[in-house]
């Protein structure tokens, strides 16, 4: 029988038997590598000692309220979030709305009312640059003191390096929006996706080039403009495709004010349309670049599939050789 997983989004929610808990804290954009490290560890302790893996998160970002011109865009939503969070193990989530008077809690107040009496931590994981509390006053030593005092046990849990450079989600956007996909996937333990509702276009790739999906996604994060090696997936129903997405201005028809994707599949698509899909980026082959006609542009996107189509046999053949994952 499988574990019941929760969602909460307020204290008010949140049961008296969300404890005894393994809790690890943190706003967790994109679930990247050190993320899923410490909630690894936070599972395995869970049971190990017979304690519920757990995560509180805020909704908005504190650096929305705090300092809203230094808050980060976002690559995931709450809800991706803690699907991601799900995988790893998690088995209760809190997502905290925060604001202008959470802000302004002593950290002293937020361990022992939240942390302790509320969420009955017996272990609290954070990385070693965790900070909590007012101003944030509230560091990892004061973080262990705080636990010695009111009985949970505090544990730093080091930091995912790649290259020897700590995996951050900074670093991560860095790569994405530089067109670094393959990169940012090693940082994620995953590829970088983008996901929305399939939208009408103008109507011209239909005619004169290859059909598109194209997609419409509230992701504050995008991509460089170019052509990517993707995966697409219809959300509905899980049917997937390899394929080739462009994001840019489409400059050989004339050019838009607003940069579009659109994915063309490498497969035949089934069925109906999807409605919602999530693109996948795997790898970036070339810049987006203006055609003399669309023809020629036709002739590339063609070109652009053939690799495409080499880089997915690659791929089929290392999984089943040495079962390499993202």
């Amino acid at each position: 029988m499988a574990e019941t997983f929760r969602v909460y989004r307020s204290l008010e929610e949140v049961p008296p038997d969300f404890g005894p808990s393994a809790l690890t804290i943190g706003n967790f954009d994109g679930v990247h590598a050190g993320h899923r490290k410490i909630m690894r560890r936070a599972a395995a302790l869970g049971k190990a000692r017979g304690w519920k893996p757990s995560v509180l998160t805020f909704d908005p970002h504190p650096a929305r309220v705090v300092a809203p011109e230094r808050a980060p865009r976002l690559m995931t939503s709450p809800e991706q979030r803690v699907g991601m969070m799900r995988h790893e193990g998690i088995r209760q989530v809190l997502i905290l709305p925060f604001d202008a008077e959470f802000a302004r809690i002593a950290p002293e107040h937020f361990v022992e009312r939240i942390l302790v009496d509320k969420l009955k931590a017996k272990a609290v994981l954070v990385g070693d640059n965790f900070r909590f509390g007012h101003r944030h006053a509230g560091d990892v030593r004061m973080l262990e003191r705080l636990g010695e005092q009111l009985g949970f046990a505090t544990e730093v849990v080091p930091a995912v390096t790649l290259r020897g450079r700590p995996v951050s989600s900074s670093a991560i956007r860095h790569a994405i929006e530089k067109g670094q996909v393959a990169k940012a996937a090693r940082m994620l333990e995953a590829p970088f996706g983008l996901e929305g509702n399939v939208v009408r276009g103008h109507g011209v790739g239909s005619r004169q080039t290859v059909p598109t999906l194209n997609l419409d996604t509230p992701s504050q994060v995008l991509p460089a403009t170019g052509v990517y090696i993707t995966r697409t997936e219809d959300v509905e129903n899980g049917r997937t495709w390899p394929s080739v997405t462009n994001i840019g201005f489409r400059p050989t028809f004339g050019g838009d004010s607003q940069r579009s994707i659109e994915t063309f599949l490498l497969s035949p698509l089934e069925g109906p349309p999807p409605s919602r899909i999530r693109v996948e980026f795997l790898w970036r082959l070339r810049e987006e670049r203006r055609f003399d006609s669309p023809e020629r542009l036709k002739a590339q996107i063609l070109r652009d599939a053939g690799r495409a189509r080499a880089y997915f046999r690659r791929l089929g053949k290392w999984t089943k050789r040495e079962q390499l994952t993202y």
